[in-house]
């Protein structure tokens, strides 16, 4: 074997979105040494798409507190998320927040100086009255504001960036320690293998499993899907969020800031739908329950359009300088996209693919947690993971909107300072038995260069259509026992034949087409999780909606599935009490 180049740092960090740079930041300013290592230039990391803002319990427009804050997200997760990491979160919001605009992050203001905050779904005061304004916004392009803010901090804090290298596959021990990863150089293939004392994912969430979806392209699961293959398990993979607002038949997203900003949703009838699924909150109810009820409008032929296929979002009402200064990106993607005005005319909506609820088990310090043996869970020793590849679980069943931004931001800093603390427990690089890096090094050459043209050759682009076609049509809005099932069968057959696949040789093109196929490998296996989880759960709960079993059942399911490749499907109860306070039992979701 040719030399391969080593590095050493005390953190890798794949991923470089909000969550691997509050964390690199964190540590950065630590004094540590510290790798983040992204497959695209870091600005280009999906956070940049976050439109709507980030929650806080700031009371800068309406009275507010972050138990009130807890109580809508314990609500808004179906009583599926741990009431400890919620606390946390929502205890640490507002320093979140001051600590943003401190690095930078250009924030809307009120005309007394203080930041904007805007009513989003699934918010109230006092435990379920009325409507709250805590979404902390830049206008509608808070997640590039924060993400701009938040590199040029890494920049000036000398963080070690490794820009467009692709991590293929983490470095675990034989006692269970992760001691880096391996990762190749995209531009030229060069391998380089990074060993860490500890290592963070945060790669991001899986949307690229669904053929409409507001992800990007890169959104394909790669944390999670080296975590499977270092034999963790993914929790809650059926819980998948579809955003109610995404462009009709494109995907690109309608941020719910939108209708926070007082736009509504209207029927081929001219009806405001959501006055009847949702006859207090309306059209700002949790977005679950929104997107069922556009789904159920449809269905029923009450759609828009000339195939009644759609809904339409009406904000032409607010008036053009209201638009302009709120919600500028949004009108701007209207009429790029559709030609429509949206100061003008409403804009046509469907449910859309748009964030993973579930991921790879974290506590609320970002360590990764797995079952051993008679424990519930013990940590995996120097591995972290934080932001949407991470599942701590702050959304549960269904993830109130402005709150994934905070999470990344909370998460990311609390694993950089778990980190700091181990470090310092744990000062030496552990040794690496060659024989491990070199079954990675290895494994990153399992997509290699083909001259074979027969016609037979399974191709990347043709399995990963077929992948998002299946997991759009048996993994959807609603799903059911047969269609699931059927799902589950297609899946499986998608994953042997992943075996098949070839890469032309075409040497301008090679290491991209590879990066592809490696994409498509971790998609595999977030699909084996999500569609065997969504399988299995015989309940409705949040974005998990069974039509063969409609209601929640708490004494059945009142827990998170785990899915590994080991073990198949296996189960952890939910972490009901909170830190300090009284904890919130379960209810029916009324908005």
């Amino acid at each position: 074997m040719s030399a391969i180049e080593r590095r050493q740092f005390d953190t890798l960090i794949i991923g470089a979105g909000g969550g691997g740079l509050r964390a690199s930041l964190q540590l950065a300013e630590a004094d540590l040494n510290v790798a983040v290592v992204s497959k695209v230039f870091p600005t280009r990391s999906h956070t940049v798409a976050a439109q709507g803002g980030m929650n806080a319990a700031l009371a800068n427009v309406l009275p507010d507190n972050w138990h009130w804050h807890m109580f809508d997200t314990v609500k808004g997760s179906d009583y599926l998320g741990d009431q400890d990491a919620i606390e946390y979160m929502c205890r640490a919001a507002p320093k979140a927040v001051y600590e943003l605009e401190h690095f930078g992050v250009p924030f809307s203001r009120l005309d007394n100086g203080k930041i904007y905050q805007r009513a989003f779904g699934g918010q109230s005061q006092d435990f379920g009255g009325d409507q709250a304004a805590r979404t902390c916004a830049a206008a509608d392009r808070t997640g590039h504001a924060i993400l701009h803010s938040l590199y040029q901090q890494n920049i000036r804090a000398k963080t070690h960036f490794f820009d467009e290298y692709f991590a293929v596959d983490l470095l675990r021990d034989d006692d269970g320690h992760v001691l880096g990863a391996v990762v190749f150089n995209i531009q030229d293939g060069q391998i380089v293998v990074i060993e860490a004392k500890t290592t963070l994912i945060a790669t991001g969430g899986a949307g690229q499993l669904f053929k409409t979806t507001t992800n990007a392209l890169i959104n394909t699961g790669d944390g999670m899907g080296m975590a499977m293959r270092a034999g963790i398990p993914l929790q809650d993979m059926e819980f998948f969020q579809f955003h109610p607002t995404g462009i009709a038949g494109r995907g690109m997203l309608i941020t719910e800031g939108v209708r926070g900003e007082g736009g509504y949703l209207v029927n081929g009838d001219g009806e405001r739908l959501m006055e009847r699924y949702a006859p207090k909150a309306k059209d700002l109810a949790s977005r679950d329950v929104v997107s069922r009820a556009i789904a159920i409008e449809i269905r029923e032929g009450r759609g828009c359009g000339p195939n009644k296929d759609h809904v339409m979002l009406k904000l032409d009402h607010l008036g053009e300088e209201v638009i302009q200064k709120r919600l500028p990106g949004i009108r701007q993607t209207c009429i790029t996209f559709l030609g429509i005005d949206p100061a003008e005319a409403p804009v046509p909506v469907y449910p859309t693919a748009h964030y993973t609820m579930g991921g790879i088990p974290t506590n609320r310090y970002g360590q990764v947690v797995v079952p051993v043996k008679d424990t519930p869970e013990e940590p995996v020793q120097g591995l972290y993971a934080a932001g949407e590849c991470a599942c701590v679980s702050v959304h549960g069943g269904n993830r109130l909107g402005g709150n994934s931004l905070l999470d990344i931001l909370v998460f990311g800093r609390a694993a950089a300072n778990h980190i700091i603390d181990y470090l310092k427990e744990n000062k030496y690089h552990r040794v690496i038995d060659e024989d491990i890096v070199n079954k990675v090094v290895e494994k990153v050459k399992r997509f290699e260069r083909s001259n074979d043209t027969s016609a037979s050759k399974e191709t990347v682009a043709g399995l990963r259509g077929e992948l998002k076609q299946v997991m759009e049509d048996h993994c959807g809005v609603f799903r059911q026992k047969d269609i699931l099932q059927e799902g589950v069968e297609k899946v499986e057959q998608l994953v042997k034949r992943m075996v098949n696949v070839k890469i032309e040789d075409s040497s301008h093109t090679f290491n991209t087409a590879r990066v592809e196929a490696f994409e498509l490998e971790n998609l595999m296996a977030c699909a084996l999780a999500t569609i065997h989880s969504a399988h299995a759960r015989e309940e409705s709960r949040g974005a998990h909606s069974r039509e063969d079993f409609p209601e929640r059942d708490d004494k059945s399911w009142m827990r998170h599935s785990l899915y590994s490749f080991e073990n198949g499907l296996d189960y952890k109860p939910v972490r009901t009490k909170p830190l300090s306070v009284k904890s919130f039992p379960p209810k029916p979701r009324m908005y």
